[in-house]
């Protein structure tokens, strides 16, 4: 229901009171879900502008220069609440909607990503969602043949009673050759296409602007949940991209929050519309107009096209089976009206209704929720095979199996921290993620280290960072501790962008991720996407008698690590990690001065060495518990077998071992020596695989 507020304030500057697809259409539009109210302050301080940025912030997705030749499609979605409600639908729906954000440009889709948060492995209800979220997505992503890349995974109680499902899809389209989402001529018609319209959805915008109740179990709650049907969508990518090529349609865009109400409003913002919702190919019957106009069934474009080309874009349409109408025109006024059963249903100033929301402006109150460090209890032998078997860490190859990383035959290496892509004879690089446990202790260096960590990744591999997304979940910013969260992120983020030098060039925001169930407000999470450009790198394996070596200071940085999720041992978060190694690693690793190179983040040197350096012979004086499991920020493990070119990169670093052909990874300590053998790493590594095959 539109808020009574709203609803006032609308019908002050209509002079009237607003009819029931009217006030649908404006709660909808106006939710935080359609409309950002609680954060557009925040993301207007972004910095989303840069030398290869083609298209930024605003449309269906982002467009950067990749080469003379190519220019890339991003976007990054979330699906978090219809993701609870029916893990299969959700999650595969977000992998069908991010795509059709990215074909909407006219761009072919080449790979997804999906960074994802779950709640504590050992509940039953973790396993279910994240089994039947694996599964949905993977057969989605299989069927319309796009390849999964690299992920990101976080298991922490706060996620229990709402998961997160983000997805990012990349694509790819001819230099200078994309679509806009904006209609921009008077006299076109408006061709819907794909699937039809069924009453599934209705509220979805609404309902993802809300806490998870209690009662999400009850029927109006589940039919704002859709089916996609993965099918129909490969189809629509191959007639939107034909429609495209052949130069049939002007502009096009993706039906999805507020169905066609939404989409047809928001592409029409300049030239007005007149929609004639008796003419929507219907799957459902005796449906209304509130229905017809705002409901979300999936696998539905909407296009611009020249009266001229109608026929023609209707033949490209009946080739591919899929439903076709055209439902309306482009008018030239200021106005969004919509028909239906010869009667005017809805007639508003289409800009009040796009972009005339009132922001919010909600307090925010600082917190402090960092505590003093305590030596956990145990050996460091103790320590380390807690920490590797944190879920966070595990080996989680039985739910990536379901996805085809290798269609369309682009992907050159896939691993847990980033995958590379060969594109235009070049390595295009890809990582996601973020620690919400160190944004949850300190929001600002939490969000700037989560860029700082995927640059790293991207480094690590040869690449310069060209662009990143952006998704802030969040819980509700009616809580002024959580906008407050909102406001440190932002910071972070931005701050860490700009001395980077990486342009912030879309994105999602998802907030009232909460449950009443489970008493639980997420911890933040803004999420980020990044994207390389560089040589064609991939995953090296040093060779035996190569040295190691930590590049970087390492502090005493263990609030939010896995140690303290593993024991509960407090600590300072990390700060804002130094960023001045980056240029060097990347020369290093460019030039093939390194034999090996890893980003140290989560898990800390331990985890580092396990997948770079597991067989090695390893020398740690001094604090072991800070040196293996801190998670110091713009930091990296190095193998090398000519020590001159670090030295004289200039880069600080300490030698701390040397590759062997032992089987095993020792590592000694001023107190102990702690040896693990492959099959030590298989144990530990094998969390989610003995969580989730016990049920």
């Amino acid at each position: 229901m539109l808020a009574a507020k709203d609803e006032a304030y609308i019908n002050s500057i209509l002079g009237r009171e607003l009819t029931p697809l009217e006030s649908a259409a404006f709660e909808n539009l106006w939710s935080e879900h359609c409309s950002y109210r609680s954060t557009k302050k925040f993301l207007r301080t972004l910095p989303t502008t840069g030398d290869a940025v083609i298209v930024g912030p605003g449309d269906d997705a982002a467009i950067v220069q990749f080469s003379d030749d190519t220019f890339l499609a991003l976007a990054m979605e979330s699906h978090n609440h219809p993701s609870y409600i029916n893990p299969y639908s959700g999650a595969a729906t977000g992998v069908g909607g991010i795509a059709r954000d990215v074909f909407s440009m006219g761009a072919q889709p080449i790979a997804i990503l999906a960074p994802w948060y779950f709640g504590k492995i050992e509940e039953e209800k973790t396993q279910w969602l994240m089994r039947n979220a694996t599964a949905g997505a993977a057969d989605y992503a299989n069927t319309i043949n796009v390849p999964a890349l690299s992920g990101y995974q976080m298991f922490d109680e706060s996620f229990m009673g709402n998961p997160l499902i983000n997805v990012v899809c990349l694509g790819k389209m001819k230099a200078g050759k994309f679509m806009f989402g904006k209609a921009f001529k008077i006299g076109s018609k408006l061709l819907l296409f794909g699937a039809a319209t069924g009453r599934d959805g209705l509220g979805g915008a609404a309902f993802a602007s809300g806490d998870i109740a209690k009662n999400a179990g009850d029927e109006g709650v589940k039919n704002t949940c859709v089916d996609g049907n993965p099918a129909v969508e490969a189809d629509l990518i191959k007639a939107t991209l034909e429609l495209f090529e052949r130069g049939l349609i002007l502009s096009c865009r993706d039906l999805g929050a507020a169905g066609l109400g939404g989409a047809s409003s928001e592409m029409c913002v300049n030239v007005g519309a007149r929609i004639f919702a008796d003419a929507v190919p219907l799957r459902d019957t005796n449906m209304n107009e509130v229905e017809i106009m705002l409901a979300e069934s999936q696998e539905r474009m909407i296009a611009e096209v020249k009266p001229e080309k109608v026929a023609e874009a209707e033949a490209v349409c009946k080739k591919y089976g899929l439903a076709y109408a055209i439902v309306g025109e482009t008018t030239g006024s200021d106005q969004y009206v919509v028909e239906f059963n010869g009667k005017v249903v809805c007639e508003l100033p289409i800009k009040l209704l796009t972009e005339g929301v009132v922001e919010n402006d909600f307090p925010e109150k600082p917190y402090d929720a960092e505590t003093p460090f305590t030596k956990p209890a145990g050996t460091i032998s103790e320590l380390v095979r807690k920490v590797l078997s944190h879920p966070d860490l595990a080996d989680n190859s039985m739910h990536a199996a379901q996805f085809n990383s290798q269609a369309q035959g682009r992907t050159y290496c896939v691993t847990p921290f980033y995958s590379v892509l060969e594109l235009d004879g070049m390595g295009l690089s890809a990582a996601c993620g973020c620690n919400a446990r160190h944004t949850y202790l300190n929001p600002y260096a939490g969000a700037a280290n989560a860029v700082l960590e995927l640059a790293s990744h991207i480094v690590s591999v040869g690449g310069m960072p060209l662009c990143a997304l952006d998704n802030l979940n969040f819980g509700s910013p009616e809580k002024p501790e959580v906008m407050w969260q909102i406001s440190e992120s932002t910071k972070g983020l931005g701050d860490m962008c700009r001395a980077l030098a990486i342009p912030i060039v879309g994105g999602n925001v998802s907030l009232y991720n909460e449950s009443d169930a489970y008493g639980t407000s997420i911890k933040p999470a803004p999420a980020v996407a990044m994207f390389g450009k560089g040589d064609l790198i991939g995953w090296e394996w040093p060779d035996n008698g190569d040295m190691i070596a930590v590049v970087g200071a390492t502090k005493e940085e263990l609030g939010g690590s896995v140690l303290d999720a593993v024991t509960g041992c407090g600590g300072a978060a990390p700060a804002v990690g130094d960023v001045k190694a980056l240029p060097a690693i990347r020369e290093l690793v460019e030039k093939a001065q390194v034999s090996g190179c890893m980003a140290i983040t989560r898990g800390g040197l331990l985890y580092a060495l396990v997948n770079l350096a597991a067989q090695a012979e390893v020398q740690l004086s001094g604090d072991a518990v800070t040196k293996l499991f801190s998670e110091t920020y713009g930091r990296f493990l190095v193998t090398f077998s000519d020590e001159h070119f670090l030295k004289e990169s200039g880069i600080p670093y300490e030698i701390i071992g040397k590759i062997t052909e032992s089987g095993k990874l020792t590592i000694r300590t001023d107190t102990e020596v702690v040896v693990l053998t492959q099959q030590d790493l298989f144990t530990a590594g094998s969390t989610i695989t003995k969580a989730c095959r016990a049920r």
